[in-house]
This record gives structure tokens, sequence and C-alpha cells, in this order.
């Protein structure tokens, strides 16, 4: 079990990344927040004690994408424009800006593999632990998620 201090330290630096897993998955500000909140309550109230940070995050992501798959199966489950967030995210160029709209634009599991894989940094052997999936379904995945990008950007591109 976390003492206060630790708690507090290990929440506030993995706040963001349980958000950004929550909002990747969900689609919605609001939801992903709500997932934010109730996995640092799973981590407060949680007796399980981590061997290390690595086994901290990851137990994180994947709290946060069962309560990701919990919340996607409720029938209040809504989807929020991601236009109504535009202001709110920082990027550093409009081509980032870009990337994150055609990756959102990808279907939950290509969009989730992708982000694990390059924003978080986790190998494709980790992301399939955290998702409780085989290693070659996670590497179809990326490579899916990839094309679908690729042909995208060739789209837009073409119509510049």
């Amino acid at each position: 079990m976390l003492s206060q201090e630790d708690f507090i330290e290990t929440a506030e630096k993995y706040m963001d990344t349980i958000f950004r897993v929550a909002f990747h998955y969900l689609k919605s500000q609001t939801e992903a927040d709500d997932i934010t909140q109730e996995v640092l309550l799973k981590l407060y109230h949680t007796e399980k004690v981590f061997e290390s940070e690595a086994h901290i995050r990851n137990w994180l992501i994947r709290v946060t994408v069962n309560c990701c798959k919990k919340a996607f199966l409720s029938p209040w489950q809504k989807h929020e424009p991601l236009e109504n967030y535009v202001d709110k995210l920082p990027f550093l160029t409009p081509e980032h800006s870009d990337l994150f709209y055609m990756t959102m634009e990808l279907p939950r599991k290509y969009r989730l593999a992708i982000y694990l894989y390059y924003y978080e940094d986790y190998s494709t052997e980790e992301i399939a632990g955290i998702l409780h999936i085989p290693k070659a379904t996670v590497a179809t995945h990326l490579h899916r998620g990839r094309e679908l990008l690729k042909r995208k950007l060739t789209e837009e591109n073409n119509h510049v």
C-alpha cells in the first residue's frame, strides 16, 4: 500500500498519462476526467505492492484501459467533437495538430496501440501485456494504424 506522500507523488506524476490514455480511448474530455479520478481512487485504495516505477505505470494504464472499456459499454457514454478542445490542446506545430486529429480518427484499437507505442514509449510486448492481447495482434494494430495514417496523409497532400 502506498503512503500518503507516495500516492500524491505518483498521482501527480501519472495523472496526465492516465488522462491521455482515457482520452484516446473514449474521445471525450469529460469521460477522460472521470476515468482519471476513478483510476486514482483505485490507486489510493489498492493494497497492491508495486515492485518498480514500471510496474506502477503498467498497472495504472491497465486499470485505465479496463475503466475505459467499462465506460464505453455504458449506455450513458457519449462522444464529444474534438473541435471543442482545439484551444485546450497545445501543439508545437500545425503538423503535430494535424497528425493528432488524424490519429484520433483511427479505430480505437489502432489509435490506442499507436498512442502507447509512440507517445508512451511502450514496446509491442509491453502493450500486449497491458491490453491482454497477443504481441502479434499489437504488431498488426500498429501496422494497420500506420497504413491508415499513411493513406490519410497521402490523400491530404494530394488535396493541397
